[in-house]
C-alpha cells in the first residue's frame, strides 16, 4: 500500500517539475495523449483531469471568451513549450545532387565515354610512330608537331558537357525554388480567424499557437488540434485521418476532439487549440512518414481526400526514399486525377519521333565512316593491319564514334523539356501578377486549350457586394428601402431580431478602410446584405447581438446545400422557444403557414396566396437580377420541449416576416471578359444556386446569353429529369442533348455542377473532347473543381477545401482573371511551338550536314565541340529567348487548338522544310566549292590532328549567323509577315541573340584548336552576317508560298485518339492507382499482346490445317473479345479490327489443336 502511495506520490510530482519549466498547468506529452482520445472517453478524460474544459483553459493560461492576451513575451514562451504550427518543410535537393541527376542523361553519357576514350588515346604514344605502312592514319600529325595536340578535342567535348550539365542543374535549381516560393505564398496566404485580446483577428496559421481560441466556420482546413468549447450544429469530415466518409456531428459534451487537416463541412463554433506542428495528430503521421514537406502534405491530403486509409499506407514508400522524380512529376503521381496534359502528351510522342530519328542518323554514320575507312585502307590501298599501328586506327574509330555521337546529340532535342519547364515558370511568375496563383503547372497551359468555362455567379461574375435594394413586408412591396415609420412597429421589432440573431456572428459591418469608401462587408455576403438591411432601417444590430450572445442561442441549424436555409433557436426567459429562419424564398416560402399583415398581426398564408406572391413579387424581383430571401419565425411551447433533431416537424408552420430583394451587381469588367471568350471559342456557362429568373436576368446583364438566340436556361430538376432515365441514372447520350444549347444552370446543387462538368468532358460529341475550366469558393464545389481539367478556387471568398481542390487560385476573385489565364496558357502553347520551329530547323540541318559530310569528306564539317555549342544556342538560350515571350491580346482572336491539333502545324513544316533547304544549300556549297570562292585552302580530306581550316571555320560561322537570324524568325508562326512586331518587349529575347553573337566572335577569333576554328578576317565575316541576313528575306519569300499547294506537309507529334485515352481513363473507379502498378499494367498488356498475336497465327495455322471455316473460329473467340477489350484497345488502330475479331485468351494456346 504505502508504495502505491509513493510512486503515485512521485509521479505527481513528475508531473508538477515538467509543468513548472513552462509554467503552464500541462505538459506537452499530456496534451498529446489527450488528443489521441476520441468521443466521450475524451469528455471523460477532461471531467478527470481538468474538471471541465473551462480548466483546461485555466491551465493553459487563456480564457474561453477572450482567447490569449497576445502579450509578446508569452506568445513566445508557448512556441518555446508547445512549439509552432508549422511541419519542417523537406530538404530541396542540394546542387550537386541536381548535377549528378542531370548527368544520368544517356547522350551525355555516350559523349562522356568518348571524350574519355579520346583522351587515353591521345596521350599514349604509339611504338610504330614513323613507319610509312600505317599509311594515311599518321600523315599531317608530326609535319605540324601538334601531335601533342590530340588531347584538346577530348577535353573540349568534357568542358561543353559540364556546361550543359550546369546549366540544367542551375534550370532545375532555380525551378525547384521558384516553386517552394510559390509553395510558401500559399501557405502564408491561409489565414485563420482567431480571438486574441477579445478581439476577433485573422492569423497566418503558422502564428497559431497553443491556448488559441480558434473560430471555426463551414468550409474550414482546420489548422490545428482543439477541444471544442461551443459549437453549433458542426459536423466534420475526418476521411483524411481515419477514412470514414461519413461526416462526424461534434458537440462540446459529446465529443469536443478536433484534429488537424479535417474539414469543417457543416456549423460553425470555437475550438481551444492544445496541438499545433508536428504534435498535431497531422503532424504526428509525417513525423512517423519521416516526411515533413509542405508539397507532401498538400498532396497526402489530395491523396487522403478520395482514398483515406489505404491511401495514407501507400503514401509512404514515395516519400520515403525522397522522391526521385522533381516536383512536377510528384505532383502528377500523387494526383493521378489529371492525365498527362495535352502539351506534354504532344511533346513526349515528337521526342521519341525525334529521338529515334537520330539515333537511326548517328549509326548509319558510323557503319559508313568505319567501313569506308578500312575499305579504302584495306581492300583498296590492300595494307596489312599492322600490330603497331592499331591505335593509330583505333583513333581513327574513336573519331568516328565521337561524330556519331554528335549527330545523336544534335538530333536529340534535349533542349524541349527545358523550354517547357521555362516557359511555364515564366509564365507562373507573371500570372502571379494577373492574380492567378498557380499551384499545378501544367494547369496554365490546359487552360490555353480551354473550350468551357462554368463559372459561380456570386463573386466571380458579380461583385459579391449584396445590398438589399427591395422588400415586401406588411403586404406592401417596397421597390426602394422603406422608412421605418412606415413600417408596423412589432413587424420591425420581429425583423431587426430576425436578422440580427439569425445570421453568423462573425458577419458583420464595419466603417469603410478610407473616408468617402463603401462600409466594409465581413463574413457572408448574403448576412451582410441583410445586416445592411438592418442598419437602413436605423437599427444596430451589434446591441441584439450583446444582449443574446453566441453561448446563449439555444439551437442553430446552420445553411447547407440541402436545407438552403439558416435557423436559429432562442430561449425566452420563461422558457418558450422561438426559431427565427431565412432562406432561399421559394423554399422557406413552402413552409409557412401565416403572414405578418399591414397591422403587424399574422394572418393565414395559403398555397394559392404563396403562388400570387411568387408572380406577384417573386418573380418581378427575381427578373431585376435580384435575389430573393424570405425571413420568417415560429413559436414553440416550453412544455413539451420539442424535439429539434427532429428537422422536418420543427421547419414547418412558420409565419413570414418580409421577402427581401437582395443585389449584386455584375462586376464592371465582367460583360467585356465574357466578350473575348467567346470570340476566343469558348463558351461560359453559368452554374449558380440561385433562383432562374435571377440567374437569367444577371446573364443577360453578363452577356453570358443574347436574346434571340437559342439556348437553354434551365434549373437543376429540370436539367436532372433530362439526363436521367426511368432508374434515376444519368446517361450519356441524354447530357449530350442537353450541354451544347445549355448557358445557365440555376437552383443547381453540387452533385448537378459535377455531373455537368463530368458530362462535357466524357461527351465524345465533337471531333474534339472539350477541355472545361470550373469556378468554385464552397466547399460543395470540391469534386466539380477536382473533376475539371482546370480547377479556379476564389482566393478571397473560397473555402479551403475548395482551394485545395483546385489548379489556380484567382487572388482577386475576379472572372477577368480567368480570361488572363487562357492568355498565358495559350501563350505557353504558342512558345513551345516557337521554339520547336527553331530548334527543328536546325536539328535537320545539323544532322544532314554532319551526315552527309561525314559520308563525303570522312569528317563532319562540324566538329563535336562545334556541335555542342550550337546545341547550346538551340537548346538552352533559345528555350529562353523565345520562351518568354509576353502574350498578347491577339492570342484571344482565333479558336482554342483542341488536343488532336498536330503540335507543329502544316505553316510550321513549311518553314522548317524551307529554312532547311536553304541552309543546306549554302553550307554545301561553301563545303565543296567555298574554297574557290573565297579562295583559300581546302578544310577537306584534312588529316587526324590537323589544325583548324578557315574553309571549315567559315561553314560553322555560317551555320551560326543563319541560326541566329532564324531565331528571329522563330518568332511568329502563324505566317505573319512582320517578324520583327514587338520585339523589343522582349528584353531576355533581344539580349540573348546580341549575346550569342558576341561569344560567336570570340569563339571565332579565339578559339583556336579546341572549337577548330581559325581567326576570320572582316572581309569574310562581312559575308557570313550577309548569308546569315538572307535567312530574313528567304523567311518572306517562304511566307508568301500558300500552304494549299503543299498538300504534302503533315502536321507531327499530334496525339490521336488513341493515345488521348491514357491508361487512368480506363479505370477511372480505381484513380488513385500507383504509378509502379500501371508499369506493370502496361508490361501486361503488351505481354498480352504478344500472346494474343502469337495465338492468332497459331489459329489461323491450325483452322486453315484442318480445313473448318475461318468463320467457325472467329465466331467461337468472339465471345471472348470481351475479356481482351482493354488489351487490344491499345494496340494501333490499323489492328484494332483485328485483333477484336482473332483475340482470345491465354487458355485457347492450351487447347489441343484438334479443337481448332
Amino acid at each position: 500500500m504505502g508504495d502505491m502511495t509513493n510512486s503515485d506520490f512521485y509521479t505527481k510530482n513528475q508531473r508538477n517539475d515538467s509543468n513548472h519549466e513552462g509554467g503552464f498547468g500541462c505538459s506537452l506529452m499530456e496534451l498529446r495523449s489527450l488528443m489521441e482520445l476520441r468521443g466521450t472517453e475524451a469528455v471523460v478524460r477532461i471531467q478527470e483531469d481538468y474538471g471541465s474544459t473551462e480548466g483546461l483553459c485555466q491551465r493553459l493560461k487563456t480564457s474561453p471568451t477572450e482567447g490569449l492576451d497576445g502579450v509578446a513575451t508569452d506568445l513566445d514562451k508557448r512556441r518555446e513549450v508547445f512549439g509552432q504550427n508549422l511541419i519542417p518543410p523537406k530538404k530541396p535537393k542540394t546542387f550537386l545532387q541536381l548535377v549528378w541527376e542531370a548527368l544520368q542523361d544517356v547522350t551525355l553519357i555516350i559523349l562522356e565515354i568518348a571524350a574519355l576514350i579520346s583522351l587515353g588515346l591521345s596521350f599514349y604514344q604509339p611504338p610504330g610512330e614513323g613507319s610509312e605502312s600505317c599509311g594515311t592514319a599518321n600523315a599531317g600529325a608530326e609535319d605540324e608537331g601538334e601531335a601533342e595536340a590530340g588531347w584538346i578535342e577530348g577535353a573540349a567535348i568534357l568542358l561543353s558537357v559540364v556546361c550543359v550539365v550546369l546549366v540544367t542543374a542551375f534550370n532545375d535549381w532555380s525551378k525547384e525554388k521558384q516553386f517552394r516560393g510559390l509553395q510558401s505564398r500559399i501557405e502564408q496566404e491561409q489565414k485563420f480567424q482567431v480571438v486574441r485580446g477579445g478581439q476577433v483577428i485573422q492569423l497566418p496559421v503558422a502564428d497559431i499557437l497553443v491556448g488559441d481560441i480558434a473560430q471555426i466556420k463551414y468550409g474550414d482546413l482546420l489548422p490545428a488540434d482543439g477541444i471544442l468549447i461551443q459549437g453549433n450544429d458542426l459536423k466534420i469530415d475526418e476521411s483524411s485521418l481515419t477514412g470514414e466518409s461519413d461526416h462526424v456531428r461534434k458537440a462540446a459534451d459529446k465529443d469536443p476532439m478536433l484534429l488537424s487537416g479535417t474539414h469543417v463541412m457543416e456549423g460553425s463554433g470555437r475550438m481551444l487549440v492544445t496541438a499545433v506542428g508536428v504534435n498535431s495528430q497531422t503532424g504526428i503521421i509525417f513525423t512517423l512518414l519521416g516526411a515533413g514537406g509542405e508539397e507532401e502534405e498538400k498532396k497526402e491530403k489530395k491523396v487522403k481526400k478520395q482514398d483515406g486509409a489505404a491511401a495514407m499506407e501507400m503514401q509512404p514508400l514515395k516519400s520515403a526514399e525522397g522522391g526521385e522524380a522533381d516536383d512536377k512529376e510528384k505532383k502528377k503521381a500523387s494526383v493521378s486525377k489529371k492525365e498527362k496534359s495535352v502539351l506534354q502528351g504532344k511533346l513526349t510522342k515528337l521526342a521519341v519521333q525525334i529521338g529515334k530519328a537520330g539515333l537511326v542518323m548517328s549509326a548509319i554514320t558510323v557503319i559508313i565512316l568505319v567501313l569506308y575507312f578500312a575499305i579504302d585502307n584495306f581492300v583498296v590501298l590492300k595494307r596489312p593491319w599492322l600490330p603497331e599501328c592499331s591505335p593509330i586506327y583505333i583513333q581513327y574509330f574513336v573519331k568516328f564514334f565521337i561524330i556519331g555521337v554528335t549527330v545523336l546529340v544534335v538530333a536529340v532535342p534535349e533542349g524541349l523539356p527545358l523550354a517547357v519547364t521555362i516557359s511555364l515558370a515564366y509564365s507562373v511568375k507573371k500570372m502571379m501578377k494577373d492574380n492567378n496563383l498557380v499551384r499545378h503547372l501544367d494547369a496554365c497551359e490546359t487552360m490555353g486549350n480551354a473550350t468551357a468555362i462554368c463559372s459561380d455567379k456570386t463573386g466571380t461574375l458579380t461583385t459579391n457586394r449584396m445590398t438589399a435594394v427591395q422588400c415586401y413586408v406588411g403586404d406592401v412591396h417596397y421597390k426602394v428601402i422603406p422608412d421605418p415609420s412606415s413600417i408596423p412597429p412589432k413587424t420591425l421589432d420581429i425583423l431587426v431580431n430576425a436578422i440580427s440573431l439569425n445570421s453568423a456572428y462573425t458577419t458583420k459591418i464595419l466603417p469603410p478602410d478610407k473616408e468617402g469608401g463603401l462600409p466594409k462587408q465581413v463574413g457572408n455576403k448574403t448576412e451582410c446584405g441583410l445586416l445592411g438591411l438592418v442598419l437602413d432601417l436605423k437599427r444596430d444590430y451589434q446591441t441584439i447581438r450583446n444582449q443574446i450572445p453566441e453561448e446563449k442561442l439555444y439551437k442553430v441549424y446552420t445553411f447547407n446545400s440541402v436545407r438552403k436555409s439558416m435557423s436559429t433557436v432562442i430561449k425566452h426567459p420563461d422558457g418558450s422557444f422561438r426559431m427565427y429562419s431565412k432562406g432561399a424564398s421559394e423554399i422557406v416560402l413552402k413552409k409557412c403557414t401565416r403572414i405578418l399583415n399591414e397591422t403587424g398581426e399574422e394572418r393565414v398564408f395559403r398555397p394559392r396566396d404563396r403562388d400570387e406572391m411568387v408572380k406577384k413579387v417573386i418573380e418581378p424581383m427575381a427578373c431585376n437580377g435580384l435575389r430573393t430571401i424570405c425571413v420568417a419565425y415560429r413559436d414553440f411551447p416550453a412544455d413539451p420541449e420539442p424535439n429539434w433533431d427532429d428537422e422536418n416537424n420543427i421547419l414547418t408552420e412558420l409565419t413570414a416576416i418580409c421577402v427581401v430583394g437582395i443585389e449584386d451587381p455584375v462586376r464592371p469588367e465582367v460583360p467585356d471578359a465574357i466578350k473575348k471568350c467567346q470570340r476566343a471559342g469558348i463558351t461560359v456557362r453559368m452554374v449558380t444556386g440561385d433562383n432562374i429568373n435571377t440567374a437569367r436576368a444577371i446573364a443577360i446583364k453578363c452577356g453570358i446569353i443574347h436574346p434571340g438566340e437559342d439556348f437553354l436556361c434551365i434549373d437543376g430538376k429540370e436539367f436532372n429529369r433530362r439526363i436521367r432515365n426511368e432508374k434515376g441514372e444519368v446517361e450519356q447520350e441524354r447530357i449530350d442533348k442537353v450541354w451544347p444549347k445549355l448557358r445557365v444552370l440555376a437552383r443547381s446543387s453540387p452533385t448537378d455542377k459535377h455531373t455537368l462538368v463530368k458530362g462535357i468532358i466524357d461527351s465524345t460529341m465533337g471531333d474534339q473532347r472539350q477541355v472545361v475550366a470550373v469556378t468554385g469558393d464552397g466547399t460543395n464545389d470540391g469534386p466539380a473543381l477536382k473533376k475539371a481539367d482546370v480547377g479556379f478556387a476564389m482566393g478571397i471568398a473560397g473555402t479551403d477545401v475548395a482551394k485545395e481542390a483546385s489548379d489556380i487560385i484567382l487572388t482577386d476573385d475576379n472572372f477577368s482573371s480567368i480570361v488572363k489565364a487562357v492568355m498565358w496558357g495559350r501563350n505557353v502553347y504558342d512558345s513551345i511551338s516557337k521554339f520547336l520551329q527553331f530548334q527543328l530547323t536546325v536539328n535537320v540541318v545539323a544532322v544532314i550536314v554532319a551526315f552527309t559530310g561525314a559520308c563525303i569528306t570522312q569528317d563532319s564539317p562540324l566538329k563535336a565541340v562545334q556541335m555542342l555549342w550550337v546545341n547550346l544556342i538551340m537548346d538552352t538560350f533559345a528555350s529562353l529567348a523565345l520562351a518568354t515571350e509576353p502574350p498578347t491580346e491577339s492570342l484571344l482572336m482565333r479558336k482554342p487548338y483542341g488536343r488532336n491539333k498536330p503540335l507543329i502545324s502544316s505553316t510550321m513544316t513549311k518553314n522548317i522544310l524551307g529554312h532547311g533547304v536553304y541552309q543546306l544549300i549554302i553550307i554545301f556549297t561553301l563545303l565543296f566549292v567555298g574554297e574557290q570562292i573565297f579562295d583559300i585552302d581546302s578544310g577537306r580530306h584534312a588529316p587526324l590532328h590537323s589544325p583548324p581550316s578557315e574553309h571549315y571555320t567559315i561553314i560553322f560561322n555560317t551555320f551560326v549567323m543563319m541560326q541566329l537570324f532564324n531565331e528571329i524568325n522563330a518568332r511568329k508562326i502563324h505566317g505573319e509577315r512582320n517578324v520583327f512586331d514587338g520585339i523589343f518587349r522582349n528584353p531576355i529575347f533581344c539580349s540573348i541573340v546580341l549575346g550569342t553573337f558576341a561569344i560567336q566572335i570570340v569563339i571565332v577569333q579565339f578559339g583556336g584548336k579546341p572549337f577548330s576554328c581559325s581567326p576570320l578576317d572582316l572581309d569574310k565575316w562581312m559575308w557570313c552576317v550577309f548569308l546569315g541576313l538572307g535567312e530574313l528575306v528567304w523567311g518572306q519569300v517562304i511566307s508568301t508560298i500558300p500552304n494549299s499547294k503543299l498538300r504534302f506537309l503533315r502536321g507531327a507529334g499530334q496525339l490521336s485518339k488513341k493515345d488521348e485515352m491514357p491508361e487512368e481513363e480506363m479505370n477511372e473507379d480505381q484513380e488513385e492507382i500507383d504509378h509502379a502498378e500501371r508499369e506493370l499494367r502496361r508490361g501486361q498488356i503488351l505481354w498480352f499482346r504478344g500472346l494474343n498475336r502469337i495465338q492468332t497465327q497459331i489459329e489461323v495455322v491450325n483452322t486453315f490445317k484442318s480445313g473448318t471455316s475461318f468463320q467457325g473460329a472467329l465466331r467461337r473467340q468472339s465471345s471472348t473479345t470481351s475479356q481482351n477489350q482493354d488489351v487490344t484497345n491499345v494496340s494501333s488502330p490499323s489492328h484494332v479490327s483485328l485483333c477484336n475479331a482473332l483475340s482470345s485468351p491465354t487458355s485457347t494456346v492450351a487447347a489441343p489443336s484438334g479443337q481448332c
